[in-house]
C-alpha cells in the first residue's frame, strides 16, 4: 500500500505534484472556528461527506480543543465524542481518515477502528506511550512541533532543533520513516512574529527530509494580520495554502476544502509549467 506520502506524487523537498488536502472535522463544542457545529455524530459525519465530496483527500477527525487556553478533556469524554463518528467513517470513508489526538489510549482504540494516521499536536511529549503505539500498529504519524512557551531567541532555529530531536525519538521508537511526517506547528508555541517568520522560511524546512504537513486554516496569525474575525480568515487562509505548496509542502490541513483544492491546483500548475 501506498504511504498518504507517497500519493502526492513528488519526492520530498520538492513542490508535490499535487498537493494533499486534509480536512478537518471537529467534534468538539470548544474549537476556535467550528466549535460545536459537528458535535452531534450526524452532523459530523454529514460534514466529512461533504468534504470528501468538496476533495478532501484525508480526513481529519478531533474531539479535544488544541486551541490555546482549551480545558484537557479527560480520554473517556474524547472517546466518547470520537467514537460513533469513527466507526462509521473507518469502516465507509472512501479517503484515509486521520485522528488528531495526543493520547495513546485514544490512538490505539481509533487505530483499531480503521483510523490510518495519528496527527499528534504534541509530538509524543503528553503521552510517552505515544511513539510505541504508533511504531507499534505501522500507521502514519503527524510529529507537530510545540512547546509549553515560546523560544527566547532565533525560533526557527529553535524550530529546527527540536524537530530533529523529535524526529530521532519517533525512528528509536521504531518509527518507520516512510510514515512520519513533520509538523511545523504554526499558532503552538510561538509568537505571532514568529510565527511569521516560520511562514517565511518554509522551503527551508520541507527541507528537512519528511513530508510536511502545514496548518493555518482561520487561525490567529491570519486574523492578527488582516484585522478579521474568524469568519472573516478565508482569503488569508488560502494566501498560506498557496504559500505552502509552492514552498513544497505535502498537504494542508483546512476547513475551507473546496476553495484549497482549487488553490492547490492552481498554484500547482504555475509551479510544474513547462518552459
Amino acid at each position: 500500500m501506498q504511504t498518504l506520502a507517497e500519493e502526492s506524487g513528488a519526492p520530498t523537498g520538492s513542490t508535490p505534484a499535487r498537493t494533499l488536502v486534509m480536512g478537518i472535522v471537529n467534534v468538539t463544542p470548544d474549537s476556535f472556528s467550528d466549535g460545536g457545529r459537528f458535535l452531534l455524530p450526524e452532523d459530523a459525519l454529514r460534514h466529512a461527506w461533504q468534504l470528501v465530496e468538496d476533495g478532501a483527500d484525508i480526513i481529519d477527525l478531533g474531539a479535544e480543543s488544541t486551541r490555546p487556553g482549551a480545558t484537557p478533556l479527560p480520554a473517556e469524554e474524547e472517546w466518547r465524542r470520537l467514537c460513533p463518528v469513527l466507526e462509521v467513517l473507518g469502516r465507509e470513508c472512501p479517503v484515509p481518515v486521520s485522528v488528531d489526538t495526543y493520547k495513546a489510549d485514544i490512538a490505539e482504540r481509533a487505530l483499531a477502528l480503521g483510523a490510518r494516521m495519528i496527527n499528534d499536536v504534541w509530538g509524543g511529549l503528553a503521552d510517552p506511550r505515544m511513539l510505541s503505539v504508533v511504531a507499534r500498529a505501522g500507521c502514519e504519524y503527524v510529529w507537530m512541533h510545540n512547546r509549553p512557551e515560546p523560544a527566547a531567541t532565533d525560533a526557527f532555529a529553535v524550530l529546527v532543533a527540536e524537530t530533529q530531536a523529535g524526529i530521532n525519538r519517533c525512528l528509536e521508537a521504531g518509527i518507520q520513516p516512510d510514515k512520519l511526517w513533520i509538523d511545523p506547528g504554526i499558532g503552538f508555541g510561538k509568537t505571532y512574529e514568529q510565527n511569521l517568520v516560520v511562514l517565511k522560511r518554509l522551503s527551508e524546512y520541507t527541507q528537512l527530509g519528511y513530508p510536511v504537513l502545514l496548518g493555518t486554516s482561520r487561525k490567529s496569525v491570519i486574523g492578527r494580520t488582516l484585522g478579521v474575525g474568524v469568519d472573516g480568515r478565508l482569503a488569508g487562509s488560502l494566501a498560506t495554502v498557496a504559500w505552502g505548496v509552492q514552498a513544497g509542502v505535502r498537504a494542508v490541513r483546512v476547513h475551507d476544502v473546496r476553495d484549497t483544492v482549487m488553490t492547490c491546483r492552481m498554484v500547482e500548475a504555475i509551479v510544474h509549467a513547462a518552459g
